[in-house]
């Protein structure tokens, strides 16, 4: 399989799982004349499908552009192996309509939580594994990466898996913090900086050594 095709594949499914997520905040269906005080009591009812639709988009998004460097720019060659891993990341993928239909419907649910943030690790396992491969395999050629770019594109790759498992098991405590740490993977995947913030956090708690 070329790039071409696997590039075309990667940039179809994202569109139509972007564009599927839109569709489930739905218009309230109101069948008897209302004053703007009601309509805004419905439109407030979708704020948390609004809330997991943003999320999810900005998730997608991240996940969109890693796996472009990844596979389009590390990868010189596409083999059989490296599109069966794609093949688990997109199926993976296609369901996040469901995690944030779940997320967005339940959002004060603990299990709900539970559900989106595992979506989250397995996805960012997943990408992992094609990083890994990509990056090691004897298959697959790929340019000269400096350790400073592989060590970036790591911490990348497994602060949201890192950040889910910590939502997980502090949603049955608090559930807006967890809400907050599945955001702030989120964020932190966006922002350009926060790579040689985190790598800057480190160096404080790492001790020098003599």
């Amino acid at each position: 399989m070329s790039h071409t095709r696997l590039d075309q594949l990667s940039d179809g499914i994202f569109a139509i799982v972007m564009t599927i997520l839109v569709f489930e905040i739905k218009v309230p269906i109101i069948f008897e004349p209302v004053n703007n005080h009601d309509l805004w009591l419905e439109v407030e009812n979708l704020l948390p499908l609004f809330l997991s639709y943003l999320l999810s988009f900005s998730l997608l998004f991240t996940y969109w552009r890693a796996h472009h460097f990844f596979v389009s720019v590390y990868a010189k060659n596409v083999d059989s192996m490296l599109t069966n891993i794609n093949a688990l990341f997109f199926m993976l993928v296609s369901l996040i309509p469901f995690s944030a239909r779940v997320l967005g419907d339940f959002p004060k649910n603990e299990l709900s939580i539970v559900i989106f943030a595992t979506h989250i690790i397995l996805i960012g396992l997943s990408l992992y594994w094609m990083r890994r491969y990509v990056l090691y395999s004897e298959h697959i050629k790929n340019p000269e990466i400096s350790k400073k770019e592989i060590r970036g594109s790591t911490i990348r790759t497994l602060v949201p898996v890192v950040f889910a498992i910590i939502a997980i098991a502090i949603c049955f405590w608090n559930i807006p913090t967890s809400l907050t740490l599945l955001t702030l993977a989120v964020i932190f995947n966006l922002s350009s900086y926060s790579t040689q913030l985190f790598e800057n956090m480190l160096k404080v708690f790492t001790p020098i050594e003599n």
